[in-house]
């Protein structure tokens, strides 16, 4: 059974001289979060245009849910949602009447349209404001009303372009607890953000690219990995303790005024497991340990020789 919402392989597509996807390879499983991260220029709109059918490749194969994205265009428009960065709703009309809007372009039936924008609605506690017009909804609201009408015809993939850019930090959960929520509902969502933590929060997987190409893949912590500087820390109860672990662990850094070790390590669950149990083995006690990897903007400065700031900058 393919459990592939998306896949693509060996996409390729140049403006005139210019390169702007060098044989890009992904595969984003059913019902997870993938995030696609990249400073600005790397290729993430137009990757995301040719996974919806908005632009063609010049050489690649595209599979999204299952159909050809050039030879299938219609099953997969149908199956998918797209939210982009700017929320697309008509602001001269209520909320509930841009709903209708779509239900109307759906074909749904009257009583199914009334059952669908309902529910919507309520999902989105939109009830209250349902008829006032979208020009006076605050940023967080037209989001949400733009998610809600991209989830009118029940997408099995969304795309999101940066759902929460300009949002305040309660409305930014707000959209996170919703994409949970989708995904706990076996939606595939496939996200582009500028902020980092919203990635490592929400995303399975995540890929970053950069000038065309994919310069890394993996999960949030198998990317922080990566990078140098992983650590775990261990603080003894006294200085017998700290002296006899320096011994054994002759390459960790030390800080005798908090009775603390510092050790490499890339933080995995075994490495860890192994450093203790070297400990132990010694009837060396460790009073508090804690992992300590990079984060993400480490991971995209190591990557793509900028902070996430710059890049969107």
């Amino acid at each position: 059974m393919n459990t592939s919402a998306i896949a693509a392989s060996g996409l390729r597509k140049a403006f005139g001289d210019k390169t702007v996807l060098d044989g890009v390879d992904l595969e984003v499983g059913t019902g997870t979060v993938f995030s696609l991260l990249g400073p600005n220029g790397a290729g993430k709109t137009t990757t995301v245009n040719v996974l919806t059918t908005l632009m063609t490749a010049d050489s690649g194969t595209v599979r999204v849910a299952g159909h050809d994205v050039t030879t299938e265009t219609k099953a997969v428009r149908a199956a998918i949602g797209v939210t982009g960065q700017f929320a697309a709703v008509d602001e001269l009309l209520t909320g509930q009447e841009n709903l209708q809007l779509m239900t109307d372009l759906k074909g749904l039936g009257s009583a199914e349209a009334r059952r669908i924008i309902a529910e919507l609605l309520e999902r989105f506690e939109l009830t209250e404001s349902a008829q006032k017009p979208a020009a006076t909804y605050s940023g967080g609201m037209r989001r949400k009303l733009d998610l809600a009408m991209t989830l009118v015809g029940n997408p099995r993939i969304i795309f999101l372009d940066e759902p929460t850019t300009g949002l305040d930090p309660r409305s930014r959960r707000t959209m996170w607890a919703i994409i949970r929520e989708l995904v706990a509902d076996g939606v595939t969502i496939f996200l582009t953000t500028q902020y980092l933590e919203e990635a490592d929060r929400l995303a399975d997987r995540i890929a970053v690219l950069d000038q065309g190409r994919l310069v890394a893949q993996g999960t949030p912590d198998e990317l922080k990995r990566q990078i140098p500087g992983s650590h775990v820390r261990l603080r003894f109860a006294g200085s017998t303790e700290l002296d006899a672990a320096a011994q054994v662990l002759g390459d960790a850094g030390r800080d005798d005024d908090n009775l603390v070790l510092r050790v490499p390590s890339d933080g995995g669950a075994k490495s860890v497991r192994a450093l203790l149990n070297q400990l132990d083995d010694r009837s060396i006690d460790v009073e508090e340990f804690s992992v300590h990897t990079p984060d993400l903007d480490d991971v995209f400065l190591a990557l793509t020789g900028r902070t996430s700031t710059e890049a969107a900058q």
